[in-house]
């Protein structure tokens, strides 16, 4: 496990164009994703101890923006060879297992983890309404000194708040703390 760092937000980036295929089997695209008010792209995976230290908590968050007619997917592009937690049919068992109300998708190329310049899991985008991206960070501050790591006590939810004056106004907060994990997966060559 290779512990990664978020880079700095490139406030308005457009978002790249994708279409995957969900653990529901539907093929979803930004287009028929994005909402009214904005697009949260999260990178995940099953395996990553920060992803399932945070998992629930950005499922209740996903929720939550809903009401603010933001919309939510994930994208898993771990390599599932060397990873087979990751696998697609270890996708279906997570997503029931947290009740996602969201797609997860399979970025089965790797092609829109690198077009979104992904480097760990989770890895959050916030997109405006214009799809713009206007927040890259954490969902929550992590407490370093407990293994296996739990929520900073008095953190707040970052992303949430962010997402939220996103959908509000068009624009994300100036200061962003980065998010943190596990790297991301890629083939070897």
């Amino acid at each position: 496990m290779t512990l990664t760092k978020t880079s700095i937000c490139e406030f308005g980036k457009k978002a790249d164009f994708f279409e995957l295929k969900s653990t529901e089997n539907k093929l979803i695209n930004l287009n028929n994703i994005k909402g009214e008010n904005g697009l949260l792209v999260m990178f995940i995976c099953n395996h990553c101890p920060y992803v399932v230290t945070t998992i629930k908590d950005i499922v209740e968050t996903s929720k939550e923006l809903k009401k603010y007619k933001v919309n939510s997917i994930a994208i898993m592009s771990n390599d599932p060879t060397d990873y087979p937690e990751d696998s697609f049919d270890n996708m279906i068992k997570f997503a029931e297992k947290y009740n996602f109300d969201f797609p997860y998708v399979l970025d089965e190329d790797q092609t829109i983890g690198k077009k979104y310049d992904a480097v760990c899991t989770p890895d959050f985008f916030g997109f405006n309404s214009n799809l713009e991206l206007q927040y890259r960070g954490r969902i929550y501050e992590l407490n370093n000194n407990v293994r296996p790591r739990v929520r900073a006590e008095n953190s707040k939810n970052e992303l949430l708040d962010s997402m939220i004056e996103i959908s509000k106004t068009g624009k994300g907060p100036e200061t962003q703390n980065p998010s943190m994990g596990c790297s991301i997966k890629w083939f070897k060559d």
